[in-house]
């Protein structure tokens, strides 16, 4: 009786605080949200705007559209809006106004996921890097520190929303906000204070009255009246549903792929297989499903987190450049027509499920005065299946689903794809084979008396640099007293990559991967009588995104000794060492135009594997409207910046288990390039690379039996 009770109680404290307006905003029931009154079936697709372009915007929004999406979803990125404490950018690429205000144009809705611990594969999950400076700060947790300058950032976003009339409640765009992110994942981590987090946070939230739900994703805790939401793949099979038989069953992140790291392969998830889990998540009353990511674009300047690559998402309906990737995009699209044909009958009528065989099931949703759809589902992965159904024989293919509107005749089968397969053809437009195309900055390898930054051991990499840099110089000074005359230098580290000067020669270095935390580099050293100096490169490849206590995260250098043998070493661990934050380049900011006339660029004269040198060159802007990418499929290791803007790392040295780099194209947005002039290209390489084998490409789509069929140039 109590818990009927408190159930009874859940439900009119839910009544009372959505049904009151209703027709003025967005609010909910046990089967779908009501916007403005109306019980709305939804799709939605991931379109991040910093990994993006205003210019690119209208198109990418303008595509998802097209391809029968309602809502277009996105994080807010915290460490890019507020750089420093109360200092705000919302300029270019970060104007999230104007990325909502052009959703609202082409006339769909927005889900707002402030977070704004957002993950995502981005730098340090989101979080601006100042916040580790806080006194006392422990993030994700029932913390003052923590909890006022999220509460702080939370509500910046939500009064600048409702500054510009952007909610659904003031006749605007957005639909729906989102509060942390997957937080479960890490709550045990916390003890007492996750629970108590995740209250706070709710509440907080629902105070800021932004007349829309709120979601929790992944969390099944999620207190009423915020709606706990799925991700993953197979929403349709492994979500228990919302934790109030009030809430609708919403899926906030269906994985169109999965992002990538340098070492690793792409993940190919197909058009059918994305289907059917939607059509199931339907089928079992799911409302609302959302692509991530429908485009993932790409990680610019250093946003990516720990060891993943530029592009991201790539294999998504619109891939890096925003082009179409079929089949993807043409069957889902074909998908939510033949959803969107019955929707009135999913929402409103009533849901029964039966078996049709050992492997096969059917959901029918009938309406008392007309209305019939029918999900034929086979779960064989191998066989077509005949099955009856009303007195009529359907073939169901393998592992599909087909979609009767009319509960009579199959207008969709996620497993039978119309769509035709395209791919990517590259143009070559420019060369750079010319030396005389070239000039070079050498950069400098500092030694101990040229670092002022001194400490008696060796210092926490994030935490020196700011995450101002990659790139942290560790520096010592050492009298060599062994007995052996080549000993071994051995290096342990828990950043990403490392790169060892004896005497300013580089005698090598080593990287670790994504799927292990620290790497060992060991080396022959040639070393003098008496004094020597030790420079080590440690270098980051973004920072980590995830995980419980990312404040305490250690990166850089953890042990440094020279090796005779077993018996006889020189631990340098604890001598005084010296550091330099990043690169001389950097600190000259090279890549900038105004700044890159006063370096002394010298003539390139000859391709050498020298380490850390900045390379310049110009191009001209490609004809036309497609999108453009650098082939650096030449190069080593390092970062490039065209007319002063960072479009990313590269590590094309670091192989795939097939042999190959994980990504060698990388884009450069039209709105990077310059009408009338030259364009001014700058990249930083660690070590090697064949610049003179480096081509700027316009990218097009075509029919995979056109391609194969065509010469391109």
């Amino acid at each position: 009786m109590e818990k009927w009770m408190d159930f009874v109680m859940v439900m009119m404290v839910s009544l009372l605080t959505f049904i009151v307006g209703e027709e003025d905003g967005v609010t909910y029931d046990g089967r779908s949200l009501l916007i403005h009154g109306q019980r709305k079936l939804l799709f939605s697709g991931s379109i991040h705007y910093p990994r993006s372009t205003p210019k690119m915007w209208p198109d990418l929004i303008g595509k998802a559209k097209e391809g029968g999406l309602d809502v277009i979803q996105t994080y807010v990125f915290w460490n890019l809006h507020e750089p420093q404490p109360g200092q705000y950018d919302f300029s270019g690429r970060y104007d999230l106004v104007r990325f909502i205000k052009e959703i609202q144009a082409q006339g769909l809705y927005v889900c707002l996921r402030i977070g704004p611990f957002i993950e995502s594969e981005w730098t340090y999950g989101g979080f601006p890097f100042w916040l580790h400076d806080v006194p006392g700060i422990v993030y994700r947790t029932d913390n003052e520190p923590f909890k006022f300058y999220m509460q702080n950032f939370t509500t910046k976003i939500v009064n600048m929303m409702k500054a510009e009339g952007l909610y659904a409640s003031q006749g605007g765009p957005i639909i729906l906000s989102q509060i942390e992110n997957e937080y479960q994942n890490v709550e045990r981590s916390f003890g007492v204070g996750g629970p108590q987090y995740v209250q706070w946070a709710a509440k907080m939230a629902l105070s800021l009255d932004t007349g829309v739900p709120w979601v929790m994703c992944k969390q099944t805790d999620a207190p009423d009246p915020v709606i706990n939401t799925c991700n993953g793949m197979r929403c349709g099979e492994t979500f228990p549903g919302p934790n109030s038989p009030n809430k609708p069953k919403l899926w906030t992140e269906d994985w169109t792929s999965f992002y990538q790291v340098y070492g690793g392969l792409p993940y190919i998830r197909s058009a059918q297989d994305i289907a059917f889990h939607v059509t199931l998540f339907i089928a079992r009353n799911g409302s609302y499903v959302n692509y991530y990511m429908y485009h993932g674009g790409t990680n610019f300047g250093r946003t990516a987190s720990a060891y993943v690559i530029t592009a991201y998402y790539d294999q998504a309906p619109l891939d890096e450049y925003g082009l179409l990737r079929q089949p993807k995009w043409g069957h889902l699209r074909e998908l939510h027509a033949a959803i969107k044909s019955c929707s009135s009958t999913l929402l409103q009528g009533v849901q029964s499920n039966f078996s049709l065989g050992k492997l096969q099931e059917g959901y029918v949703f009938e309406e008392e005065h007309g209305g019939c759809v029918a999900f034929l589902i086979n779960n064989d992965g191998v066989n077509n299946t005949n099955v009856q159904f009303r007195n009529k024989t359907y073939e169901l293919l393998p592992k599909s689903i087909s979609i009767l509107p009319d509960c009579q005749n199959v207008t969709f089968n996620t497993a039978n794809v119309n769509t035709t397969n395209n791919t990517r053809i590259y143009f070559n437009r420019q060369n750079f084979s010319s030396i005389d195309d070239w000039e070079k900055f050498e950069d400098v390898i500092p030694n101990f008396d040229d670092t002022p930054l001194r400490s008696n051991t060796l210092l926490e990499q994030m935490n020196t640099t700011k995450d101002k840099s990659d790139y942290l110089w560790y520096t010592t000074r050492f009298e060599y007293n062994l007995s052996c005359s080549e000993p071994t230098l051995v290096v342990e580290s828990r950043a990403h990559v490392a790169h060892a000067f004896v005497n300013t020669t580089y005698i090598g270095g080593a990287h670790g991967n994504h799927d292990v935390k620290s790497f060992t580099l060991e080396l022959p050293v040639t070393v003098n009588e008496g004094t020597n100096n030790l420079s080590i490169l440690s270098v980051m490849v973004g920072l980590p995104d995830s995980g419980a206590y990312l404040e305490k995260r250690f990166a850089g250098l953890r042990d440094v000794e020279l090796q005779c043998s077993e018996q006889e070493s020189l631990s340098l661990t604890n001598s005084t060492w010296a550091y330099q934050v990043g690169l001389l380049g950097e600190k000259l900011q090279v890549y900038k135009e105004q700044n890159s006339n006063d370096t002394e660029w010298t003539p390139l004269e000859n391709i050498t594997t020298q380490m850390l040198v900045w390379y310049k060159s110009t191009f001209e802007t490609p004809e036309g409207d497609d999108p453009v990418a650098l082939d650096l499929s030449s190069m080593g290791k390092g970062e490039v910046w065209v007319n002063g803007q960072s479009i990313g790392r590269y590590w094309i040295l670091f192989h795939d288990s097939k042999g190959n780099p994980s990504q060698s194209m990388y884009h450069v947005p039209r709105s990077f390039l310059k009408d009338k002039s030259e364009n001014v290209l700058v990249l930083v390489e660690e070590g090697g690379g064949n610049l003179l084998s480096i081509t700027l490409n316009t990218v097009v789509v075509a029919n995979f039996h056109q391609s194969r069929s065509k010469s391109f140039a």
